[in-house]
């Protein structure tokens, strides 16, 4: 049985998706290379050698293997598990006493990262439903962000802290503030509910099938009176008017 080795990420090459991890021996300072990819992730969540997925950063101490290549031409890291990471800690305690950080815009396989600057932590950037996905000139330069789930460093996300949303959301805050009636024309009726448009065709909503009378389930093309109730960014949730 091979014998784990202990190091710390020092640098990921995110298109690639390997790390270079750094490790002692003797007391002299080594490194090597192994493969950080969500694929890997996965087939050691399969043999059960870790509980959950991990996104690696720098930063990252971790426990991993020594092992030939698969061409036997060199030494690679392999069952790399994530164990702490105490700069990712710091971060996100800086992101709990004021969430206004500066990171880059970066594209990895056609998703959308946001890397902080002084860490270069790589963080998932979530876009609200109604927001406009940022232009591919701005890939690569400096912005403003914000962190989410900072109490789970597992499921950490980046949100832009100046978001560009579409004239509608703009208008549904302004419903929702003055507590609106809105006449909803209904686009969709499923077993699941009823869905209809709020906004145009931009923002719409969901309300519940009416139970034990068929009389209250609308049809496609009735207009019911509803209101929103609440909404945010990432959520919008109606209440139907009798």
């Amino acid at each position: 049985m091979s014998t784990a080795t202990r190091g710390k990420i020092s640098f990921i090459q995110h298109d690639k998706q390997y790390a270079t991890i750094e490790y002692m021996v003797n007391g002299k300072k080594k490194s090597i290379n192994g493969i950080v990819s969500e694929f890997e992730q996965k087939k050691l969540k399969e043999l059960k050698l870790i509980k959950k997925i991990h996104h690696f950063h720098v930063g990252d101490e971790v426990n991993f293997v020594i092992d030939k290549s698969p061409r036997g031409d060199k030494m690679v890291a392999t069952k790399i598990q994530y164990i702490t990471n105490n700069e990712l800690a710091n971060i996100l305690y800086k992101a709990s006493l004021d969430n206004k950080l500066v990171g880059y815009l970066k594209e990895v396989d056609g998703k959308l990262f946001i890397k902080e600057t002084s860490t270069h932590f790589f963080f998932p950037l979530v876009l609200s439903p109604w927001e406009r996905e940022p232009s591919s000139q701005f890939v690569n330069e400096h912005i403003l962000f914000s962190l989410d789930n900072i109490d789970n460093p597992e499921k950490v996300t980046a949100r832009l802290f100046k978001p560009h949303y579409i004239p509608e959301f703009k208008i549904a805050q302004q419903l929702y503030k003055n507590k609106a009636v809105i006449e909803a024309p209904v686009f969709k009726v499923t077993q699941h509910g009823v869905y209809v448009n709020i906004v145009g065709e931009n923002i719409q909503g969901k309300l519940p099938v009416a139970e034990g009378d068929e009389s209250q389930t609308p049809s496609e093309g009735d207009k019911i009176k509803v209101r929103i109730s609440y909404l945010s960014p990432m959520r919008i949730v109606l209440e139907r008017l009798s």
